[in-house]
């Protein structure tokens, strides 16, 4: 959605550059015509899937550096290099990566943003049901990641708590129970 009051970039430069993001550097000019700076977080889009078995959430509980804590969220990530999959291949890919599970279906909940004041990075959020186990294929990264069920009650608490504290599982949640309140607990 590209708005008339965008101020008009000047020049991009990358500040630094790994194999999972991008931090780049924008020089604007506002309409008024003063200047400004704005750094952006450039990362590949990712998907965040609510598998739900029974009454059941699976979750995830590792280790997120920036804040040094462990945390329990939705397997969730993106696609690292050119070749990026489609939305769900992504999820199918994510769920399987972190948890083992295979999903029979997959239903897209909606598109959302992590944090659009310092990144345009989108996520996806699906919907995983009819699930089998398989081997988890855990990425350097990742060690230390533990899989959880939680009823999906439980689940809510925890958000309610703190527990859950990761902006992309809570959002999710949100969509689930604004479009699929028949699977969540009466409230």
């Amino acid at each position: 959605m590209a708005s008339d009051d965008a101020p008009r970039v000047t020049a991009t430069r990358t500040i630094y550059e790994n194999k999972w993001m991008r931090l780049r550097e924008d020089r604007f000019v506002r309409a008024d015509g003063s200047e400004g700076i704005y750094s952006v977080v450039d990362k590949a889009p990712a998907a965040a899937v609510i598998a739900i078995d029974g009454d059941e959430a699976v979750l995830v509980e590792q280790y997120r550096h920036p804040v040094g804590a462990r945390f329990w969220e939705l397997p969730q990530g993106a696609w690292e290099g050119e070749d990026a999959p489609d939305p769900e291949q992504l999820a199918r890919g994510e769920l399987a990566e972190e948890t083992g599970l295979r999903a029979g279906s997959m239903e897209r909940l909606g598109r959302l943003f992590f944090a659009y004041g310092i990144t345009g990075q989108a996520f996806e959020v699906w919907l995983a049901t009819d699930l089998t186990q398989g081997e988890q294929a855990l990425e350097p990264e990742e060690e230390g990641l533990r899989v959880g069920r939680f009823a999906l009650a439980r689940v809510e608490e925890m958000i309610v708590d703190g527990t859950i504290a990761d902006s992309a599982t809570v959002a999710a949640f949100g969509l689930l129970r604004l479009r699929r309140p028949e699977l969540l607990p009466a409230r």
